[in-house]
């Protein structure tokens, strides 16, 4: 996977011109990534001294402490994780991924497409699957999908050609990853990142960039126009909608 930001290709019709970009940092990912080792590093001492994880016994993914009232844990799995390589590639993906979104998202919306995704993740695994899971991947696949949706919306900044190659890298990125984790003998929770694939969709289809070139010449910057209130209806969308998936366990047991 390229770790190289997305740059939009814009045709303006004066040369020379200046196009100012977004020049965020990626605050959020970063903290995201510290706050996930400082936990994996808790749990690691806390495992290594007792012989027993407690840290995933309070707060992974198990269906039957969700079905007792711990609904947190339809969220925290994602602070979580199994081994030093289970993190290492979950946060090296963040890392990749998040420095390349956050730029466009800003700061609070990488957050909160972050941990809807994480949420959805966890709920379709809650409802199709009785195995125990952890792990930020359910967040990483929401990311994944939010990619992809911000280029396809936003493809005539980038340009037809870049497009279709950006499209095609992160799809051929997914595929892989959930053919792999349907191989028999996989211990991969592959109804969480459909999930996290899902929630990433659905919010970054109404609550993403929509990226517009405003300004004189010479001087034009990208700006983004989605309106806050339509964000905000996003993230409701999302949020409701899997809460009423994730009651179905409980209206069927």
């Amino acid at each position: 996977m390229s770790d190289q930001t997305p740059k939009p290709v814009v045709e303006l019709p004066h040369d020379p011109v200046s196009v100012k970009m977004p020049e965020r940092k990626p605050i959020m990912t970063s903290m995201l990534i510290g706050i996930s080792i400082l936990f994996f590093a808790i749990q690691y001492l806390v495992k290594s001294a007792t012989g027993i994880d407690l840290l995933f016994l309070y707060g992974g993914k198990i269906n039957e402490a969700i079905m007792a009232g711990q609904v947190w844990r339809l969220l925290t799995p994602a602070l979580f994780h199994s081994s030093i390589l289970h993190i290492a590639l979950n946060m090296y993906a963040l890392y990749i991924i998040g420095r390349r979104l956050e730029r466009f998202y800003g700061h609070g919306r990488f957050l909160l497409l972050y941990v809807l995704s994480a949420f959805a993740g966890n709920v379709l695994s809650f409802v199709l699957t009785p195995a125990p899971s952890l792990g930020a991947s359910t967040a990483i696949f929401g990311l994944l999908a939010a990619e992809g949706v911000f280029i396809f919306q936003n493809r005539k900044l980038f340009g037809s050609v870049r497009t279709r190659q950006m499209i095609t890298n992160l799809g051929v990125i997914l595929m892989l990853n959930l053919i792999f984790g349907f191989m028999s003998g996989s211990n991969v929770d592959n109804m969480g990142h459909i999930g996290g694939l899902l929630g990433g969709i659905f919010f970054a289809w109404k609550g993403g960039p929509a990226l517009q070139i405003v300004g004189q010449l010479p001087f034009f910057e990208i700006v983004d126009i989605r309106k806050q209130a339509e964000v905000l209806l996003a993230a409701v969308v999302v949020l409701v909608g899997f809460s009423v998936i994730a009651i179905i366990p409980f209206i069927t047991a």
